[in-house]
């Protein structure tokens, strides 16, 4: 299996943060050296590890934040 690489362009927000200090993060992520999408998932504390997430290209982000208007 290939390693996945990421860089955390942008910190945007931290949605939450649960009892085992992970925190759910809003964030601009370049996945393999890709352009960078925006990122929502649970990250460990220093974001050595993650959580399953959801990516969101600029088109698709800005279709979702009409929806929640």
């Amino acid at each position: 299996m290939a390693d996945i690489t990421f860089e955390i362009v942008e910190e945007l927000g931290v949605l939450s943060t649960s009892a085992k200090g992970w925190t759910k993060e809003l964030n601009l992520v370049s996945w393999n050296g890709r352009p960078p999408k925006y990122d929502i998932r649970e990250w460990s504390p220093e974001h050595e590890k993650m959580g399953k997430g959801l990516t969101f290209s600029e088109e698709e982000m800005a279709a979702l934040a009409k929806l929640l208007k």
